[in-house]
């Protein structure tokens, strides 16, 4: 069994500037995906609910891939890096799901975690050097570059999805519900 969780239950502030606001919410969007992820075997990160093939492993090595994805390549303007960067994206756009059941909890949950380090490491330095108006370097079909506001938001939005889907998934497997964990 692996151990996932960060920190119990954070609560986003209730009074605080908008980057420690949007931060906030990010924290506790992750914590819970990584409660409802936490204290499971491999089969565990494995089920499925049908009818989807989703699995709690997935979401892990996915959120992974759109930390590391959203904020080198949006924001930074990077190639993606390992392991991201050996995947032929357009041959096999659902690499990060499906190659979830060839690892263990413990690569799933360092690949999640290192991801969110880099992440945050990322966001402090963006904050520091230019706030939540600087654009990233990602330009659209349309010459458009989003600020890290909208980039923070575009991940919390990702994540409150997916915490969605882990919380059904986690309810099959052992039946643990709820928001978050107790406090």
């Amino acid at each position: 069994m692996t151990e996932v969780e960060e920190q119990i239950s954070p609560k986003p502030p209730l009074a605080a500037d908008e980057a420690a606001t949007l931060l906030g919410f990010l924290e506790r969007q992750r914590a819970t995906l990584a409660w409802k992820c936490g204290a499971l075997d491999a089969a565990g990160l494995r089920a499925q609910l049908a009818p989807s093939s989703m699995t709690l492993g997935g979401l892990l090595k996915h959120m992974a891939h759109v930390e590391d994805d959203i904020f080198s390549s949006w924001l930074l303007g990077r190639e993606a890096g390992p392991p991201w960067d050996t995947v032929d994206w357009d041959a096999d756009p659902d690499w990060d799901w499906r190659s979830a059941a060839g690892e263990s909890p413990e690569q799933l949950v360092a690949h999640w975690r290192s991801a969110v380090t880099r992440s945050r490491g990322v966001v402090a330095d963006a904050l520091a050097d230019g706030g939540l108006e600087q654009l990233g370097r990602f330009t659209n079909s349309r010459g458009e570059s989003p600020t890290l506001r909208y980039i923070l938001l575009t991940l919390i939005e990702e994540y409150a999805r997916h915490v969605g889907h882990a919380d059904l998934i986690r309810e099959s497997v052992d039946g643990l519900t709820g928001e978050s964990p107790p406090d």
